[in-house]
């Protein structure tokens, strides 16, 4: 391109250079993009065999706390009829002092009855 060329068009360069990079960023759309690839490949049965594990492991812990729970309660519950035991043994201690209680008065009330008739007699 002279001189002339460039007085009599001014600005025709300067559209072909835009319209040269506009086909050039049209041509870029469609070029293929490299593909996302996944950090790890799983396939299908494999991510059937992961699920699978992930439920067994699930169940099975469930399963152990389940047991856990279960030997609590059965812990509790003995413990519940040992201390009832204790109660029971405590009533009836309770109850044997109080009887003793009663006889010992009694027989007190017999021997001042004893020592009353003596003494008057």
């Amino acid at each position: 391109m002279s001189m002339r060329e460039s007085k009599v068009l001014p600005g025709f360069s300067g559209r072909l250079a835009a319209q040269a990079e506009a086909r050039k960023a049209l041509l870029e759309k469609f070029k293929p993009k490299p593909t996302v690839v996944a950090e790890v490949l799983e396939t299908r049965e494999q991510k059937k065999a992961r699920e699978l594990e992930d439920v067994r492991a699930k169940r099975a812990s469930d399963k152990e706390a389940a047991r856990l729970a279960k030997e609590k309660a059965v812990e509790m519950a003995r413990l519940a009829i040992e201390n009832d035991e204790e109660l029971m043994l405590q009533l009836k201690r309770e109850d044997r002092k109080a009887r003793k209680a009663q006889a010992k008065t009694e027989a007190r009330g017999k021997r001042e009855q004893k020592s009353q008739m003596r003494r008057t007699g």
